[in-house]
């Protein structure tokens, strides 16, 4: 995904503690998100979702399964 870049959430492959923390922040099936920015080297990313603003691990973001779509 490119900066700028929207999608939707596919599926959460996580261990259960870290995919229920992402839950709680909007990481659900069918949840509209974008990327915002990549940091310098590649960690963290920003991603925008429901209307919030998060850092994302590359390693955590690499195991949620997003579907990419058009942008509106």
């Amino acid at each position: 995904m490119c900066a700028g870049s929207s999608g939707m959430v596919d599926s959460i492959h996580l261990e259960c503690d870290d995919s229920f923390r992402l839950r709680e922040m909007g990481f659900m099936p069918g949840a509209r998100l974008r990327l915002v920015r990549r940091a310098p080297l590649g960690d963290p990313i920003e991603v925008e979702i429901g209307g919030a603003h998060l850092a994302l691990r590359h390693a955590d973001a690499a195991l949620i399964q997003v579907r990419i779509t058009p942008d509106a």
